[in-house]
């Protein structure tokens, strides 16, 4: 993409680039400074341009690491229960419990 080149945007960053660029306009900000500004806010918020991997977003990457780590946390679970049902019988057995 060539530096300047707004079509790998999608139609909705194109609207709010527009937008905030009236918005700086009617506050007296140079056409070409207010048109700077709004598409470095956009690439602020929305992270620039359509990315090659946008059928995956950050949330659904987020989500996927919460269900890792709660199978990860099971597995402790379930080895911190192991070992006190053994400590509980080897007590029981010596007769310490």
């Amino acid at each position: 993409m060539a530096r300047g080149d707004k079509s790998a945007y999608t139609d909705k960053q194109k609207r709010m680039a527009e937008h905030i660029e009236d918005s700086y306009e009617s506050r007296g900000v140079s056409e070409g400074e207010a048109e700077r500004r709004a598409w470095a806010t956009v690439n602020k918020e929305t992270g620039g341009g359509r990315k090659t991997s946008e059928g995956r977003s950050h949330a659904n990457q987020r989500i996927e690491k919460r269900e890792h780590t709660s199978r990860a946390s099971e597995a402790e679970h379930k080895a911190r229960s192991e070992a006190a049902k053994k400590g509980w019988e080897t007590r029981r057995r010596h007769g310490k419990g």
